[in-house]
């Protein structure tokens, strides 16, 4: 049976920040993790969610809507989710200066290809709301599927349905319809 070496986040800092631009890392209870590189599909579908979702935050001053920035959620647990929402009284606690964030966002946003493992996936969901996120969207592109997870259980939208969020936003109504978000003309 294999031994993982695990480490800090020390040692963890000084390998991300020795690191290439390029090359992005996870510490996964202490297991450092090497992320790979999206998808032109992935990358395309991110920004259409990061888009509509930017701009709703912004329309409101619900807060900021971002991506690839690291959060520490634990001792031993920095992740870095594709997009990512901070309400505006999270913003206040933070240091924006500072990497990792310490804590975790409101809504972190993964987009799955094929190459991620189920149960990887399912451990940084345990991980985000373990850690007090509120929510955690799976996007699924090959699927057309959007996956919701919150501390009331799991709900999935897919297309040709809208993408709904309340519960994030005091006093809005998020609503994406999926056949823009998953539209096959890349130029849209």
């Amino acid at each position: 049976m294999a031994t993982t070496t695990k480490i800090g986040f020390e040692e963890f800092r000084r390998l991300q920040e020795a690191a290439e631009e390029t090359v992005r890392y996870e510490l996964d209870e202490g297991e450092l993790i090497l992320v790979p590189s999206q998808t032109l599909w992935q990358n395309i579908v991110s920004f259409r969610l990061w888009s509509s979702l930017a701009d709703f935050v912004k329309t409101h001053h619900f807060g900021l809507t971002i991506g690839q920035v690291d959060f520490r959620l634990a001792e031993d647990v920095i992740r870095k989710s594709n997009i990512a929402f901070i309400s505006k009284q999270n913003m206040k606690i933070f240091d924006l200066d500072h990497t990792p964030i310490e804590g975790p966002p409101s809504l972190a946003v993964e987009v799955i290809s094929a190459s991620n493992l189920a149960q990887d996936t399912a451990k940084k969901i345990r991980q985000y709301l373990g850690a007090g996120a509120q929510a955690v969207w799976l996007v699924y592109p090959a699927l057309q599927l959007v996956e919701i997870h919150d501390r009331t259980g799991i709900r999935q939208v897919s297309a040709p349905e809208m993408l709904v969020e309340e519960k994030l936003f005091p006093s809005a109504k998020f609503s994406l319809p999926l056949t823009e978000l998953f539209d096959d003309d890349p130029e849209k």
